[in-house]
């Protein structure tokens, strides 16, 4: 550790006397060749990052590179002025971009420069300003989750050290981040003014101590200017790059390899849509190289597919294979053993009124018939269970206390039940039946003449609402048989949170359960 700080803190001191002390040219050309072998290790490691906090120290590392070029940009301008050289590097920069025509050159440069500067450091620049402040204000709700888990037991106390900290790490990160970007934009800003310097410049030192002539003084220079550029501008394009990928993969939890082959490739429709635009595009183009990529498309998303429907049996092969071991697992008996204290069995034919996906609503009015109960009798209703039983017919159903069936009914899906309250005269249509809560005689009629039913005063309930009052008379009728000791208990407990002074004076001193 004290052997890294202390190298670091080196080649601090060592940039900044760059700036002072001129150094020989095989020396720069080092130096340079570490400028651009360290922006591309900068840039990997951004794309290569899971996170942002895992490249905590970018804000740093973008100062001391930053200060770095400067002071390379420095020495080179030093170099070019003073002696119309500087070194191969540069030079090999230079004529390889601008070849035998300068004007090339120096455009591409003037391209590559303009599209630092006004793309990725500005695009950079605001979503480092935009992260720094939804950073921020986003900070207090994140402290209110990490109290909130705590305090329902999801996390421990460390567990929410840590996330704090975390939470901390980056609204710091961000914040830095904010004013880092401030480093890249202004670096471009310096090696545009840093380029009219050396040309001007260059010119003037040519024509005045090496006596040049003005054309003789522009090749030479511009040369150099393109090489410097370049060798300077490029390693601060990565390092722009960088910055931009960092700032911008706040929601991402995977490296940008990964994340991007699985976002941009995970449809295979989105391929054939893509191809098929390729294709279309044919016969205006009439290039090969449509054809080819629409091919490549096209099979890249055959592959998918198939990659996708042998996941998908394997997932069901596997389920497969979980319900066999289940099968195959000794059976618990003893759960055979115990008896549900309400049962309602049902035909087939009744299921689709328990099938809320039918549309059925017998589930929910049980549950409103435990609660009615629990406000009548004051007593905890147990649980009823519903299920199908072949062995009924279709349009019968049974009421079971402790496993032993003590009513039934049976009932028209497709008709109402219509009963005289004993005030209508008129009569209507219908099969003869009886009430099966109170033993009433009633009536099924259709659908059709339902409305002429309850305007002749008649009383017109849907099965539903039968099955519903059945249970609620039959469960009050033998609400004796279903209150057990362990109810009772129950219900003391519930009294004893209220008024626990009375129940411990009266249980067990003077009454027991």
């Amino acid at each position: 550790m004290k052997n890294r700080n202390l190298m670091v803190a080196v080649c601090a001191v060592f940039i900044v006397l760059f700036i002072i002390v001129p150094i020989p040219n095989f020396l720069l050309d080092v130096l340079l060749v570490i400028n651009i072998a360290l922006s591309f290790l900068i840039l990997l490691n951004a794309i290569y990052a899971n996170d942002a906090l895992s490249m905590a120290a970018f804000p740093t590392m973008l100062l001391f590179t930053t200060l770095y070029r400067l002071s390379l940009n420095i020495v080179s301008t030093r170099l070019i002025i003073g002696r119309g050289e500087a070194g191969e590097v540069i030079q090999s920069f230079g004529r390889f971009v601008g070849g035998n025509d300068l004007i090339v050159g120096f455009m591409i440069y003037i391209i590559i420069m303009l599209a630092q500067f006004l793309v990725i450091t500005k695009g950079a620049e605001r979503v480092a300003e935009v992260a720094a402040r939804f950073t921020l204000d986003a900070m207090p709700g994140k402290q209110m989750a990490i109290d909130a888990d705590l305090n329902s037991g999801l996390i421990n106390e460390t567990q929410a050290k840590e996330r704090r900290k975390r939470i901390q790490r980056e609204a710091d990160f961000y914040g830095s981040m904010d004013g880092a970007s401030k480093f890249v934009k202004n670096d471009a800003i310096f090696g545009i003014i840093t380029t009219a310097i050396n040309i001007i410049g260059g010119i003037i030192m040519g024509m005045w101590k090496q006596g040049d002539t003005i054309f003789e003084a522009m090749e030479r220079y511009t040369i150099l200017t393109i090489g410097d550029g370049l060798v300077s501008q490029i390693p601060a394009l990565l390092i722009s790059i960088a910055t931009g990928i960092i700032v911008t993969r706040a929601a991402s939890e995977g490296n940008l390899g990964d994340d991007i082959v699985k976002q941009l490739f995970n449809s295979p429709r989105v391929l054939y849509i893509a191809a098929g635009a390729c294709i279309l595009l044919v016969p205006i183009l009439w290039q090969w190289s449509l054809i080819l990529v629409a091919g490549m498309l096209i099979y890249l998303g055959s592959r998918i597919n198939q990659a996708e429907k042998k996941v998908s049996k394997q997932e069901e092969r596997k389920v497969e294979q979980q319900e066999v071991e289940e099968i195959r697992k000794p059976e618990n008996v003893v759960t055979l053993l115990q008896v549900d204290p309400i049962e309602l069995e049902f035909g087939y034919a009744v299921i689709p009124l328990a099938d809320k996906n039918q549309g059925g609503d017998l589930l929910d009015r049980v549950v409103m018939i435990r609660r009615q109960l629990a406000l009548e009798l004051g007593v905890i209703v147990p649980i009823i269970r519903l299920r199908d039983n072949i062995q009924l017919s279709p349009n019968q159903y049974v009421i079971k206390i402790k496993g032993v069936e003590v009513a039934s009914g049976e009932l028209m899906l497709d008709h109402f039940m219509a009963m005289n309250p004993g005030t209508v005269d008129e009569e209507i249509n219908g099969v003869p039946t009886v009430e099966p809560a109170f033993g009433l005689p009633a009536l099924w009629i259709s659908e059709s003449v339902r409305d002429q039913a309850e305007m002749m005063g008649y009383t017109v309930v849907d099965p539903p609402s039968i099955v519903a009052t059945h249970m609620t008379e039959v469960v009050r009728r033998h609400i004796h048989e279903l209150l057990s000791r362990q109810d009772v208990q129950t219900l003391i407990d519930n009294v004893k949170t209220s008024y626990p002074a009375v129940v411990e004076e009266l249980i067990p001193k003077l009454l027991t359960l």
